[in-house]
């Protein structure tokens, strides 16, 4: 059952302990004006050049497991956060990624150091949130071997299973009103900009009463397989994403 009115998450990508200090300042106080529990992709072991915003913030890991007290459910968002393999994922929005098309044995080690290092900061990770949205089969048979079977990815409108775990659909990159559904809204805390909170703010001062938890959807709704009208939902919405995508590229090898 798709449910009426639209429910929205809030998740929050590339946490660590470089994270832009201005910026993820500005989305804390969204988090604590309107009491979110959002999704916190907290990045174990970044190696990432790209996400050193600002010097280490010693009290990361401190405001980590407070929101975590408060309701944030928190997610395993890689390991290294290196995009360097070239493979196809499952849903095949990048061509690049760290764990698809890596062998099984290395994305377990590296999910399991992953999840060591977050719990040894008091956190209790629940769900994984895939670089890039990059991972393939044999990331899903890590992740259950693991223990972790919820997964914050694909554009359906509701809670599915597939291959033996728990997919809460993201869908969006910015705050849209929705009919019906749950919606993730994803806010990359690094790049996120002062209009872009203005408007999230606006959205949320609207909107608070439909913002939901982690824990609330796996209490209010079964996960099943998809019927097949939401499965070609997902399909179409998917490839709509992946438009842009290949467009740009189109255009990157036509200038070359």
């Amino acid at each position: 059952m798709i449910p009426e009115p639209a429910q929205y998450l809030l998740r929050f990508d590339d946490l660590c302990p470089t994270v832009s200090a201005a910026r993820w300042q500005r989305c804390r106080e969204l988090i604590e004006e309107f009491r979110l529990k959002p999704i916190l992709a907290i990045i174990p072991d970044n190696q990432d050049p790209d996400l050193l915003h600002s010097p280490p913030d010693p009290k990361f890991w401190d405001q980590m497991r407070a929101l975590e007290s408060r309701g944030a459910a928190v997610g395993l968002h890689g390991y290294h956060h290196l995009c360097q393999s070239r493979a196809r994922s499952l849903l095949g929005l990048h061509r690049h990624s760290e764990f698809a098309g890596i062998s099984a044995g290395k994305q377990r080690l590296w999910i399991h150091e992953g999840l060591r290092i977050l719990r040894s900061q008091g956190l209790t990770p629940r769900i994984w949130v895939a670089p890039r949205h990059g991972f393939d089969r044999q990331t899903l048979g890590a992740l259950r071997a693991e223990g972790v079977f919820l997964v914050s990815d694909g554009f359906a409108r509701v809670p599915f299973l597939r291959g033996g775990v728990t997919w809460i659909p993201q869908q969006l990159w910015a705050p849209a009103e929705k009919p019906e559904g749950i919606w993730t809204i994803c806010i990359h805390a690094n790049t996120v900009h002062r209009s872009q909170i203005a408007a999230l703010r606006t959205f949320l001062a609207d909107h608070s009463a439909q913002c939901t938890s982690i824990q609330q959807v796996l209490l209010r709704f079964q996960p099943t397989t998809l019927t097949l009208a939401e499965r070609v939902y997902a399909s179409i919405a998917l490839r709509r994403r992946k438009l842009p995508h290949a467009i740009r590229r189109s255009r990157r090898l036509a200038r070359s």
